[in-house]
């Protein structure tokens, strides 16, 4: 299978009450050229340093990431595993620009985006990232064809009409065209996700984050769309796939586990 265009779902913007203070050595650059030398000199498309983050609660602050480090690079396909609660999902906050940490430092693709303001964080996002939900979320009352291509409205990505040529060819490559005029309540599960994939491909970007993307889905279907994200990173693309599914997880090349807000093993498994 041959994907060579892909990315960003509709980027939501959220904001942190807590961020604002938090130490930055990036703070000082200039916002509106955020890829400074520095950044340019670090390892790896996705570059977490120290990061920490804290919630406030009833009870007082919860740290709900305690100092981590982690670099991935271009190409690399990495699963991130552990119990609920140990940090994964807030972990993947972090270098989506979905949440802003409390401390540390986030560079993906090159830049620092804790610098971003909403806006260009939202432009960001969509070109840089592609993200597939367990739940799919596409919007139920668009055809499937219509989903793919919000992605390519919202960041202005390619001439208005090579949209609809470009998510008809995503959708040819998932095995799904003739599914492209269906509304999404109308195919399975299994179809649904790979509508989602095709979605998150649309701006072809060059990372994909997967949060939980077999989850919802059996057994069989499960496995081709682990064989899908494969085939994504024989193309090039990055993919970091959380997943409770420890079998898939062991055939990733690279397996980071997390407990209680840290990271306390790496795996490389072949």
């Amino acid at each position: 299978m041959r994907v060579n265009g892909d990315s960003g779902i509709e980027p939501g913007l959220y904001s942190d009450p807590q961020v604002p203070h938090a130490v930055s050595e990036w703070a000082t650059h200039d916002i509106q050229n955020p890829i400074s030398s520095a950044s340019k000199a670090a390892s790896g498309i996705i570059d977490l340093r120290n990061i920490k983050k804290a919630y406030k609660t009833d009870a007082g602050p919860f740290l709900a990431l305690k100092g981590i480090d982690l670099k991935v690079d271009k190409g690399e396909f990495v699963a991130v595993v552990g119990k609920s609660g140990s940090g994964k999902s807030t972990l993947i906050n972090m270098f989506t620009g979905i949440d802003h940490p409390t401390e540390g430092q986030v560079i993906v693709a090159q830049t620092p985006i804790r610098q971003l303001d909403e806006g260009q964080m939202a432009e960001w996002r969509g070109r840089n990232l592609g993200i597939v939900f367990q739940f799919f979320q596409l919007l139920p009352t668009l055809t499937v064809v219509e989903n793919v291509m919000i992605p390519m409205d919202l960041a202005g990505m390619y001439e208005e009409g090579e949209r609809l040529d470009r998510a008809m060819f995503l959708l040819e490559q998932m095995d799904i065209v003739e599914d492209a005029h269906k509304f999404p309540t109308s195919i399975s599960g299994g179809e649904q996700q790979r509508a989602a994939i095709a979605r998150a491909l649309a701006n072809d970007p060059p990372i994909l984050v997967a949060d939980e993307p077999t989850g919802n889905l059996d057994s069989r279907t499960a496995e081709s769309v682990f064989q899908l994200f494969e085939s994504l990173v024989a193309e090039g693309k990055t993919i970091l796939m959380v997943t409770h599914d420890s079998e898939l997880a062991g055939r990733v090349p690279r397996t980071v586990t997390l407990s209680d807000g840290l990271i306390v093993s790496e795996t490389i498994n072949r």
